[in-house]
């Protein structure tokens, strides 16, 4: 194993490459490394041999941090070292902030290039977990649909989750949004973030934040947050955010999640909203019928062919809003017996919307997709949400990501669809099937009744396919107005009621 003085070296030669910090600082950051590693001597050394990735030279370090007992073999303890590690090779958060307002007056897109790839090489952002993440597409009658298989957050081990009982709570920082997160340590039940970096943005005249995710689930997948710790709410002030924003970062989307369970996001507490820099699916899809409000003639409007129900607006800015808050607001109030649409139960709403916002050609663009998160007997976890036969790929909530046409699916299916191809090639009979592989027992006979037999040459193919299929059903199930002639008769008669 290379010396813990190589590694050291060449941690500091990674961060002068790199831009991270000067050359001048080098000696007062290799002491803060020493520090931090617990070293009291130094050892003039070279570097690591050949051109190491920033991983294995952090992954080597942690491994001689381990050996010498300074942490155990568990996932978390070694990410707070990493992160310590690299906090250590970082300026602080106002030479951030003064590098990207510098970068925006030159131009948005120079702002957001060098704040994401700073994230990137401070490591906050973790490429080598990201890269292990399965990528495809799928195509539809709605276009190309983007399945990822979610890898980059490892599993716990057994003794890490008998630590993470034991551990203290704490209440600081609130939430893994707030920005109290900015250069926090870290703990056993709270992530690290010391080389965690956030950007101030006045958004409709309020104090936002511009940071980027960890997991990165698609190019420059960015979070921005409210400075409070205040949860989602959306009013007409979420819509003038949301243009607002493209308005100062116009190569960037942006949208909410709705603000109420089951078809809302997974963290619901704190207002934020995710962007980024890449088209999904649902941006291409057309128009298939268009329709004007009276008083906003300059507003294009039109229902998207899309397997949920979206309603899409062009035009200037304030007009867009207001529109977008004219639908809103009707929506909120609406019931359609036909469609089983009911908008309250007894003082309990149903009805929300998930927005999405983006410049085109000039103009402001909003996506408003309607959502409803009423249960029946039927469907205890939700009417217009995926219905139990698909629990076995996806039963979480259909947030932002998954409306847009990217599925976000758990890293157990890797396995789990490597065992059922195994399965499907050698017919394998329900007898000798594993007892936790039983879940996906009717996909089994499903895919074997269309498919045929399999071969180990095709099924890899067939099986990416497969699960975009399924997919595309869970987004079908979370339309509110299906995509037969009666749901779109009732679609329109929504559409009328905003007319009226």
């Amino acid at each position: 194993m290379p010396s813990i003085y190589q590694t050291i070296q060449s941690l500091l030669q990674y961060g002068i490459e790199n831009s991270l910090l000067p050359k001048e600082d080098e000696i007062y950051t290799r002491n803060r490394l020493m520090s931090v590693l617990d070293l009291s001597e130094w050892v003039e050394s070279e570097p690591l041999e050949g051109r190491s990735t920033i991983h294995e030279i952090l992954d080597t370090i942690l491994d001689i941090a381990e050996e010498k007992g300074s942490i155990s073999n568990t996932m978390t303890e070694r990410d707070l070292l990493n992160a310590e590690l690299m906090t250590c090779l970082l300026p602080r958060p106002s030479e951030v902030i003064r590098q990207f307002r510098e970068n925006y007056v030159s131009s948005p897109v120079k702002a957001t290039d060098q704040f994401y790839q700073f994230s990137i090489l401070s490591n906050y952002i973790r490429m080598d977990r990201i890269q292990k993440n399965q990528l495809w597409k799928t195509k539809t009658e709605y276009g190309e649909l983007d399945i990822t298989i979610n890898l980059s957050k490892p599993e716990k081990n057994p003794r890490e989750i008998a630590m993470l009982k034991n551990a203290p709570s704490s209440s600081y920082p609130k939430c893994l949004l707030c920005p109290e997160n900015e250069g926090y340590k870290g703990t056993l039940t709270h992530p690290a973030r010391g080389n965690h970096r956030i950007i101030p943005l006045s958004i409709n005249h309020e104090d936002w934040y511009l940071q980027y995710s960890p997991y990165v689930y698609y190019p420059e997948h960015c979070i921005v947050l409210r400075k409070e710790h205040m949860p989602m709410k959306i009013s007409r002030e979420t819509f003038d955010r949301l243009l607002d924003f493209v308005d100062q970062f116009p190569h960037y989307f942006i949208g909410s999640n709705a603000d109420l369970p089951i078809v809302g996001g997974s963290i619901l507490n704190h207002d934020h909203f995710q962007g980024g820099r890449y088209t999904f699916a649902i941006e291409e899809a057309p128009i298939t019928q268009t329709f004007t409000l009276a008083g906003y003639p300059n507003v294009s409007a039109g229902i998207v062919k899309w397997p949920m129900s979206v309603i899409r607006l062009r035009g200037e800015k304030e007009e867009v809003a207001k529109v977008t808050e004219r639908i809103w607001k009707v929506w909120q109030t609406y019931s359609d017996e036909g469609a089983d649409i009911h908008a309250y139960s007894g003082s309990t709403p149903h009805n929300t919307v998930t927005p999405i916002a983006r410049r085109r050609d000039g103009l402001f663009e909003m996506d408003i997709v309607l959502r409803n998160n009423r249960t029946s007997p039927e469907h205890p976890d939700g009417i217009f949400h995926p219905h139990q036969e698909l629990h076995h790929l996806k039963k979480e909530n259909i947030g932002l990501i998954e409306v847009m046409g990217l599925a976000v699916l758990p890293g157990r299916l890797v396995e789990e669809v490597n065992r059922l191809s195994h399965y499907l090639v050698e017919s394998t009979e329900k007898e000798e099937w594993q007892t936790d592989m039983l879940k996906h027992y009717d996909w089994y006979e499903e895919i074997r009744t269309r498919r045929g037999q399999l071969t180990s040459d095709t099924v890899s193919e067939i099986m990416q396919e497969e699960i975009g299929a399924r997919f595309l059903t869970v987004l079908e199930h979370s339309g509110v107005f299906k995509q037969t002639a009666e749901g779109q008769q009732a679609f329109i008669r929504f559409i009328d009621q905003i007319h009226s």
